[in-house]
């Protein structure tokens, strides 16, 4: 067989990334990562066959991620990737391929074009890497201090794929040092291959990083809506004032809690965490740890907004409603809107505070307390 082969290489751990899941097998858009990477190479049509290189620990979570595609059994990877993609040319060296495209699992974004781009210049060059130019200024630094500015011209950000003539950059890999050397361009250089650089893309970037994924995840369009809904209750007890929805709101009695009991941002903590399946606001903030004793709530609330920007989502409304007899909500609404609108950093037409009774039914019917329900509306990518 002639043709090109493409090695999907992706047997790294992903330590850097974090999580139960390693990066090439997290969801992007619906589609793991690495899956979207093999069908770049699958649907081209230069390509003519597809090789995964994976971490035999990680065999469930490739069989799941390559259901239904037209791939060979898998390749063993090695400890760093150049054992990888060593053992990945070896495999398919009985194809006997005239090119080689090698690619990071962890780049889903890459385009045709880009594949096209380095198979082209392999007709004047034994091989080529797609690159940028780097546009920031380069500092050195030790101890951290600057130590030197690097001069940039020059100065190219290499990606995948990587595309050799086959015969070539099987040889340089089997005449190369063990390991230190990071990528197939360098395997190339270290047995005196002549490297062209052609056009790259920002958008073929490795996903590293949790906010990786998320970029990723913008770019193609992708988000997901979800609610979560939150309700508390607080009886009243000594005090003169309550605190509802980060006002304090004078009143003849206040509300028991262990913290400020504040009935209004508890459901509107408990509502933003149940959107991003965080638990609850017990499970964060323990009413048997004493450092939450007498608390404000506004800390809690902080913190949920905190967790779903982590997970690079967007808080697209918060409702809440207090269900009370006494006191008046009325006079102190716009205070609460634009307190919790400061608090999660949000616009303030994007919270909204209301209060209603239950015509003298129940606890709250009886001014035995308060109860308060939240609805928070999340966009996720």
């Amino acid at each position: 067989m002639s043709g090109t082969v493409a090695l999907v290489v992706g047997a790294g751990e992903g330590r850097r990334f974090g999580g139960a899941v390693p990066k090439q097998y997290r969801t992007l858009a619906g589609e793991p990562v690495m899956r979207r990477a093999l069908r770049a190479f699958l649907e081209h049509p230069q390509v003519t066959s597809v090789q995964a290189v994976i971490d035999p620990s990680h065999r469930a979570h490739y069989d799941a991620a390559t259901t239904g595609l037209d791939l060979p059994e898998p390749v063993a990877g090695g400890v760093v990737r150049q054992e990888s993609v060593a053992r990945g040319l070896e495999r398919v060296a009985a194809l006997k391929p005239d090119r080689v495209l090698i690619h990071d699992a962890a780049r889903p974004l890459v385009s045709a074009a880009v594949i096209s781009r380095v198979l082209a210049a392999l007709d004047a060059s034994p091989g080529a890497v797609p690159a940028l130019p780097v546009a920031d200024t380069l500092k050195r630094g030790d101890g951290g201090l600057v130590t030197a500015t690097v001069e940039r011209q020059n100065l190219w950000r290499a990606q995948t794929p990587q595309a050799f003539r086959f015969a070539d950059i099987l040889a340089a890999h089997r005449r190369a040092p063990a390991s230190g050397l990071t990528d197939d361009a360098a395997v190339a250089e270290h047995a005196g291959l002549a490297v062209a650089i052609v056009e790259g893309a920002e958008d073929n970037f490795k996903i590293t990083t949790e906010d990786d994924l998320v970029r990723a995840g913008r770019l193609l369009g992708a988000s997901e809506t979800r609610t979560g809904i939150g309700i508390d209750a607080h009886q009243f007890g000594p005090g003169d004032h309550v605190m509802l929805c980060g006002v304090a709101v004078p009143f003849e009695r206040g509300l028991i809690g262990h913290s400020d009991a504040d009935v209004g941002l508890h459901a509107a903590t408990d509502a933003l965490l149940g959107a991003i399946g965080a638990g609850d606001i017990g499970s964060h903030f323990p009413p048997s740890d004493p450092q939450w004793r007498g608390a404000a709530s506004a800390q809690f609330l902080r913190r949920a907004g905190e967790l779903v920007a982590a997970r690079g989502g967007r808080i697209v409304h918060l409702d809440v409603t207090l269900i009370c007899e006494k006191p008046k909500i009325g006079p102190h609404r716009s205070a609460m809107t634009a307190r919790i609108a400061a608090i999660l950093g949000l616009a303030e037409d994007r919270v909204s505070v209301k209060a209603t009774t239950t015509d003298r039914m129940g606890f709250t019917g009886r001014a035995e307390g308060i109860a308060a329900q939240a609805v928070a509306t999340v966009a996720l990518p």
